[in-house]
């Protein structure tokens, strides 16, 4: 939508011509910016209730703070994943209160507080090795505004450690279930809960795991009701799917 077209429309609402319901969806056409190597969608927060977040895997520092520098003109929170040390540094460059979670590799900076819910999303592994990916969940659903409680190393090998942690469980209005090896933990969880469940299979395993396939699978054909299956170690997928449940 050209600067002509979008003063129409707004004319035309001034003047009761067009509902503000349809404009309203004509703005969430409105045109990305073009940087030449990146198309940046200023208006994602319209449409989906938070900002284009930046995958940073496979692009340089350079072009990662030129796309949260465009960003930072027109939103208030930024994510951007996959991010190592390097990216972080050269991010707080442009934005000094950005913020570096390690572990899951995920720096935010956060222009305005968002919205919070009370409501519980649970985040649970097997083993401590599922703890990177489950870290990435953990911060993707706390930067969007949920409360996060974290239940780490209750994989089913000594599933004592698991029960222990019922009340826990049943609180939470969503859970996510990161396990790596057989995958088994989703399944278990999935058949003592009534919240819906998103396991995360890790690729954490010896060999015949396949780098995260063989838990992936086992998660498909959980016979447990309402569990669903983002891809490997797609902590940043289950943690943005479980804030949107959380927030229903």
């Amino acid at each position: 939508m050209d600067t002509e077209s979008l003063r129409k429309l707004l004319m035309g609402v001034r003047d009761g011509l067009i509902d503000i319901d349809e404009a309203v969806n004509e703005l969430k056409k409105l045109p990305f910016e073009d940087l030449g190597f990146a198309k940046v969608d200023h208006h994602r927060n319209i449409r989906n209730g938070y900002p284009e977040v930046i995958f940073c895997q496979g692009k340089t520092v350079e072009r990662i703070k030129a796309i949260v520098s465009r960003l930072m003109e027109r939103n208030n929170n930024i994510l951007a994943t996959r991010a190592g040390r390097e990216v972080y540094e050269g991010i707080k460059e442009i934005a000094p209160n950005a913020v570096y979670h390690e572990e899951a590799r995920i720096v935010v900076v956060n222009v305005k507080e968002v919205p919070r819910t009370d409501k519980i999303i649970a985040v649970v592994t097997a083993g401590t090795s599922d703890i990177p990916v489950a870290e990435e969940a953990a911060v993707t659903a706390e930067a969007l505004g949920n409360r996060v409680e974290r239940i780490y190393d209750v994989g089913v090998a000594g599933i004592h450690r698991l029960l222990a942690q019922m009340d826990s469980l049943m609180k939470a209005n969503v859970l996510i279930v990161v396990a790596g090896m057989e995958g088994a933990l989703a399944s278990v969880v999935g058949g003592l809960v009534d919240k819906p469940v998103i396991a995360v299979p890790t690729s954490v395993g010896y060999g015949a795991n396949f780098g995260g396939l063989s838990a992936l699978l086992t998660m498909l054909n959980s016979c447990a009701s309402g569990v669903g299956v983002v891809n490997i170690d797609n902590g940043f997928g289950a943690g943005y799917l479980a804030s949107m449940i959380n927030k229903l």
